[in-house]
């Protein structure tokens, strides 16, 4: 059985900037994982934005606090805690944080079918 939480050295260790704009902590990455890719947290700072990008994999991004501005294949939606958002393989996409609140994400990827 394999658990993390954000408090543990080693995941203290994989944190990283994802895209320009938040600070990603790696829960866990395909060292560990069979089927996904990784599971990580992100947090994106008021009036950042995590640039538009295509990954080679498809993604979800959960919001777990604040509220954001999110891009997919050009087509912009508000999000809030609660929300989960499909991107699928080559999709650009983006997150934008308007707000006055840190933006927290969960994010995981793994590869279509």
């Amino acid at each position: 059985m394999l658990v993390r939480n954000f408090q543990q050295p080693l995941v203290q260790d994989r944190i990283y900037k994802a895209h320009g704009g938040a600070n990603a902590s790696m829960l866990f990455d395909n060292n560990e994982l069979e089927g996904l890719l990784f599971m990580a947290q992100a947090h994106l700072p008021p009036g950042e934005k995590i640039e538009t990008h295509v990954d080679p994999y498809e993604e979800i991004y959960y919001v777990l606090k604040g509220e954001g501005i999110m891009m997919v294949n050009h087509e912009t939606q508000k999000v809030q805690p609660g929300d989960a958002t499909w991107i699928p393989y080559g999709a650009p996409h983006s997150l934008e944080n308007p707000s006055t609140e840190e933006c927290v994400i969960l994010v995981a990827a793994g590869m279509p079918r």
